[in-house]
């Protein structure tokens, strides 16, 4: 909103100081500043907010230290994440951008599937929460708007590698520029020429297959987006842990946003160029600000949880932002904190049911699942294994980087 006012005082009436709103530089960095304002001095109203509420956290019995002191700890603090991020968007990002209006619908629809969760949890006093399967319609749902609008909206382009692309030539420019086109390419890592068309995978049926590029990349938008937020949710554990390696690798998302978004970055880079993603700089600051103001509350011993209300919104924008530019076969790496909880769980229940079937009882691979609890049983402190994970979630993001120019 505020974009808008400046930009029609810099346009019609020339005020002084009002252009420099026109960079997204400027307004990203405004955004990170009044997120943190946000999420550290409001978010302390909220906390005191949920406490008067008794919306505090039912912990089931898992024999971990610490786990009794941690009952009745107020949850549902993935809203100060949701209204810390939401707050500066709409004053500071171009509201017409596809990309970011699609940021803001994936946290809005996230934040209340977590909601809705965390509300039977603590008012309905059911320990379960919503049920699994709703939890993954509302998962599906998210992946068929995000996968159908990436696709058939006609402002999300690429523009095609036309050879070197001389930017600085005034007689030339346009004709050495690329062609923007409709694409469902994407980036393979760390290889050489290594844009991938998910069409490919159909060109077996016919000299038409890139009409039915759709089959194949909705339901990869849809299986990515499920398993990045149920990722997050399982990371959700300990106290810090699942919003300060949240806001490494958005941090990490943000610096490929902004360089694909930027002719000239990506030019220099050899990567494709992705006309409008550099708007959505201006969310991801807003995101990594209200991630960090939250872990001012969050880190041990923790004054507020973020819920499901925060994780599955946190997975959410994380996917999306992974696909809006093109750097989904990248997920792996990057998330790999994320990656390495969901595995802990699936190898530890298949082992436990293999085991169970063969010998006639059920044995474990872990401690406990998901991986942070082993580490909890094996005596490690909470804040010794949040520590830990950020370094090697510190060390993945600047891995992930690397692939910008190791090819």
């Amino acid at each position: 909103m505020l974009y808008y006012l400046f930009d029609y005082l810099h346009k019609h009436w020339n005020v002084p100081g009002t252009g420099v709103f026109q960079y997204i530089t400027f307004r990203s960095g405004l955004a990170i500043i009044l997120s943190l304002l946000i999420s550290t001095v409001f978010g302390k109203k909220v906390i005191n907010f949920l406490r008067r509420q008794q919306i505090g956290e039912t912990v089931r019995e898992l024999g971990l230290e610490g786990q009794t002191q941690k009952a009745g700890t107020p949850t549902m603090g993935g809203l100060i994440i949701i209204f810390s991020t939401l707050i500066p968007v709409l004053l500071l990002a171009k509201l017409d951008n596809i990309y970011v209006m699609l940021l803001i619908v994936t946290t809005l629809w996230m934040g209340t599937i977590g909601f809705i969760d965390d509300y039977i949890k603590i008012f309905k006093k059911d320990k379960e929460g919503l049920k699994g399967r709703f939890k993954v319609v509302g998962q599906v749902g998210l992946g068929l708007i995000v996968g159908y609008i990436l696709y058939f909206h006609p402002h999300v382009t690429v523009r095609t590698d036309t050879g070197k692309v001389n930017i600085y030539s005034e007689s030339s420019a346009a004709e050495t520029l690329p062609l923007e086109e409709k694409s469902t390419a994407t980036t393979i890592p760390f290889l050489k020429d290594n844009e991938f068309d998910y069409a490919e995978l159909l060109s077996w049926i016919g000299d038409d297959y890139k009409n039915y590029a759709w089959l194949i990349f909705i339901p990869i938008v849809i299986f990515i987006i499920t398993a990045v937020s149920n990722g997050a949710n399982l990371t959700d554990g300990i106290d810090g842990l699942a919003a300060g390696t949240s806001a490494i690798v958005v941090l990490a998302l943000g610096i490929f946003a902004f360089v694909s978004g930027n002719i000239m970055l990506s030019n220099y880079l050899n990567i494709m160029y992705i006309p409008n993603s550099g708007e959505m700089t201006v969310f991801i600051t807003a995101f990594v600000g209200a991630l960090i103001g939250f872990l001012w509350y969050n880190t041990y011993p923790a004054s507020v949880f973020m819920g499901d209300t925060g994780s599955l919104t946190i997975g959410g924008i994380i996917a999306v932002l992974a696909f809006a530019v093109r750097k989904e076969l990248l997920i792996p790496v990057l998330c790999g904190i994320f990656l390495a909880e969901n595995l802990s769980v699936v190898v530890q229940v298949a082992y436990f049911k293999f085991t169970k079937r063969k010998y006639g009882e059920g044995r474990r691979i872990f401690l406990m699942a998901p991986l942070h609890h082993h580490y909890q049983k094996k005596g490690y402190h909470e804040s010794k294994i949040v520590t830990r994970f950020w370094i090697i979630g510190i060390l993945l993001a600047i891995f992930s980087l690397v692939s910008l120019k190791l090819r």
